[in-house]
C-alpha cells in the first residue's frame, strides 16, 4: 500500500478553512488549476468529495466536517515539531537525570552541583550511579545521560568529550603514619604497606611500574575496587592510598596527603555524553553546571 502525501494535510485543512479554491490556492500561493489537483489528490485519497458545490460556494461534506477538527490539530502539531525549540524555562524544567561516576566525584563535587541545579531548576533531580566499567554502552541505550572519568580506549567512538580538570595522584595516610611526617623518598614510600585500588582485581598498577626501574617494589596488602575503600581502609590504619587529589577531595578530609615522590602521569576528567543528547538545551545547561562546579570546586590539601 503506497504511502500517504502528508503535504496533503496541509493542503485540507487550508481548504476547509477557506472553503474555496481560488482562496486556498492565494494561500498557499498555488494556482488555481494546482489546487484543483490537489483537491482531487484528496478526494482520491479519503474516498470523499470533501468540498461540494451549492449555488457558486463550495461547502464541506459530513465526513470533511468530521476530519476538520483533526485536520487542524495534525497541522499545528507538525508545525510545532519542525519549529526550532522554545527557550528554555529552567524554572518550569521537570526531568531527571542520571550521572555515572566513580566513588569521590559525588562526595566531592555533588553537594555544589545539587544546590546550583535546585537554585535554577528546582524541578530537575539528579539521579547518580556507580561507574563499575568504561563501557560506552548506558550512554548509548539511554540510561546514562551524563558520564565522568577518564576517556579511554574503551570509550565508544561517537560519545562527545570534553575535559573537566587534570588530576595528580597523591598519597594518603592516617594522621599518626610514620608517612605524615619528614620527607617522603621512593625508598619510605615503596617500604611501607600499601592498598591497591583497582576495579579489575589486577595486583599491580602505576605506581608499581614508575618504582620498578628505582629498583623498588612495594608491598600491597590489599586490593580493592574503589577509592572510598581504600581511603577508609587507611583512615583506620597503617596503610597507603594513592588516589586522585582533586577527585577524591572530601573524601581525604581528616588525613594526611602528600605529593607522590615518583613520576606518575597526571589524569585528565572528562564529561561524556551520547551525541544524541548534544544539542538538547536542558542537557547542554547541566553540562555547564557541571564543568562550572568542577571549575570552582577545590581539593583538600
Amino acid at each position: 500500500m503506497a504511502r500517504p502525501d502528508l503535504n496533503l494535510l496541509v493542503t485540507l485543512d487550508v481548504l476547509l478553512a477557506e472553503g474555496s479554491v481560488a482562496r486556498a490556492a492565494r494561500r498557499l500561493q498555488l494556482s488555481p488549476s494546482a489546487m484543483s489537483r490537489q483537491l482531487a489528490r484528496l478526494r482520491d485519497a479519503t474516498g470523499d468529495p470533501l468540498l461540494v458545490r451549492a449555488g457558486r460556494d463550495l461547502v464541506p461534506t459530513p465526513r470533511a466536517l468530521e476530519l476538520g477538527a483533526r485536520v487542524g490539530q495534525l497541522v499545528q502539531d507538525a508545525e510545532a515539531v519542525l519549529r526550532p525549540a522554545e527557550a528554555l524555562n529552567l524554572k518550569r524544567l521537570a526531568r531527571t537525570f542520571t550521572v555515572r561516576c566513580r566513588d569521590g566525584f559525588v562526595e566531592n563535587f555533588g553537594p555544589a552541583l545539587i544546590a546550583r541545579v535546585g537554585k535554577e531548576a528546582p524541578g530537575v533531580r539528579l539521579v547518580f550511579v556507580p561507574k563499575t566499567t568504561k563501557d560506552s554502552a548506558p550512554l548509548r541505550d539511554g540510561t546514562v545521560d551524563l558520564d565522568t572519568g577518564v576517556v579511554g580506549p574503551s570509550t565508544g567512538p561517537e560519545v562527545r568529550t570534553q575535559a573537566l580538570f587534570r588530576d595528580r595522584f597523591v598519597g594518603v595516610v592516617r594522621k599518626r603514619h610514620p608517612l605524615s611526617r619528614g620527607k617522603v623518598t621512593p625508598t619510605r614510600y615503596a617500604a611501607s604497606r600499601h592498598i591497591l585500588v583497582s576495579q579489575r582485581g589486577l595486583d599491580k598498577g602505576q605506581v608499581d611500574d614508575a618504582l620498578e626501574p628505582l629498583g623498588l617494589e612495594r608491598e600491597i596488602v590489599t586490593v580493592v575496587g574503589g577509592f572510598s575503600e581504600a581511603l577508609a581502609l587507611a583512615r583506620g590504619a597503617d596503610l597507603v592510598a594513592t588516589v586522585p587529589e582533586r577527585h577524591t577531595g572530601n573524601l581525604r578530609a581528616g588525613l594526611h596527603s602528600f605529593p607522590l615522590p615518583l613520576a606518575i602521569p597526571e589524569i585528565t576528567i572528562s564529561l561524556l555524553w551520547h551525541p544524541r543528547l548534544d544539542a538538547d538545551p536542558a542537557h547542554r545547561w547541566l553540562r555547564s553546571c557541571v564543568r562550572d562546579v568542577c571549575a570552582t570546586t577545590r581539593s583538600r590539601r
